[in-house]
């Protein structure tokens, strides 16, 4: 007799060009089986052929379960395609998925390893259903995505427009085109910084999150509003430990055996933008809060390395944005002196 059928989960270790996909099951006697493993396109097109491979590999009568990372930007499209299509998706931190991934006999990290952990963590737990961020949150995190694009092209042009000047026979036609794209750019990041405070205003929950995120010394609004969007207003964090993970900046040290090769070094698995936006807030609250210029001098002075110090105040930045936006409490100098001692601890 053929036993029955407890759960199905597709795991997917998403790319940015491709989906890694195994397919689990669990019967009702709890046992776990991979059986199939298969590489889509990560496309609109690589998504038809999935769900049509997946509908083929699994047996009707039972529910199915697409399971995934939250990969930065890459596995969005996807969760989008599947939503609309009345699956059942849940969306996993990767610091429960690199967690789960320890316990499991595999000493290869590959992408159908991962794949594979990411079904089995399916079939173990209880999962949420993944709910899709409100309009406000992917417009506004569009609007951040366009400006941090935007300064980037004006600074390369700025950078062409300075070696095309100290050449001995600068051309004045390219001069004079480089200083009209220039000119150009910024009439785009004025419009585009408009738009990103009308967007925040429009919302009163990130508009109260924006005010409140902003009383964190070094924070501006611009950073209060990437923060809100590329975490859609901390939908799917539920600590700080799963937050640095989120954004890359949790320190990962390379093992072999009971010994350590290498120096410690932040992971920069997570989402890069969340990352990025977090450098100048921290080296600015380096220069003008006592605390955080405490907490980075301390770690210096014992590692001797100053990135190490920046990333501890990235972090604690980043973490004090998600209890401010949890509690509703703006910031507050005391709160972090009560806790210098204890992130030394974690960061020596």
């Amino acid at each position: 007799m053929e036993k029955r059928l407890l759960k199905q989960v597709v795991g997917i270790d998403v790319a940015q060009k491709e989906l890694v996909v195994s397919l689990s099951n669990m019967d009702e006697e709890t046992t776990t089986t991979i059986y199939a493993h298969k590489v889509f396109s990560n496309t609109e097109k690589g998504f038809s052929l999935l769900m049509t491979w997946v509908r083929k590999q699994t047996v009707a009568n039972s529910p199915v379960r697409y399971v995934m990372e939250a990969t930065g930007v890459y596995h969005e499209a996807l969760a989008y395609y599947l939503a609309d299509r009345v699956c059942s998706v849940s969306i996993i931190m990767p610091n429960k998925i690199t967690n789960f991934f320890r316990t499991l006999e595999v000493k290869t990290v590959t992408d159908k390893s991962m794949s594979e952990a990411i079904a089995l963590f399916g079939l173990s737990k209880k999962l949420e259903d993944w709910i899709r961020p409100k309009a406000a949150f992917r417009e506004l995190r569009q609007l951040t995505r366009e400006r941090d694009q935007l300064i980037a092209e004006r600074t390369m042009l700025k950078n062409q427009l300075h070696a095309e000047q100290i050449e001995a026979y600068p051309n004045k036609t390219i001069i004079g085109r480089m200083r009209s794209r220039i000119k150009m750019v910024t009439v785009q990041l004025k419009e585009g910084l408009e738009e990103v405070t009308a967007a925040i205003k429009s919302d009163a929950q990130i508009n109260q999150s924006v005010k409140l995120i902003t009383s964190i010394p070094g924070i501006g609004p611009i950073t209060a509003a990437i923060i809100m969007a590329e975490t859609n207003g901390f939908e799917l964090i539920r600590s700080k430990k799963q937050l640095t993970s989120y954004a890359g900046l949790d320190v990962k040290e390379k093992e072999s055996g009971t010994s350590v090769k290498g120096k410690p070094r932040i992971s920069k698995r997570g989402n890069r933008y969340l990352r990025k936006a977090m450098y100048m807030p921290a080296m600015a609250a380096i220069r003008h809060s006592e605390k955080y210029k405490e907490i980075f001098v301390r770690i210096v002075s014992k590692n001797g390395i100053k990135m190490k110090g920046c990333v501890a105040v990235q972090r604690k930045l980043l973490e004090m944005a998600y209890t401010i936006h949890k509690t509703k409490v703006p910031y507050q100098a005391d709160y972090l002196q009560n806790q210098i001692e204890s992130e030394l601890v974690l960061n020596s």
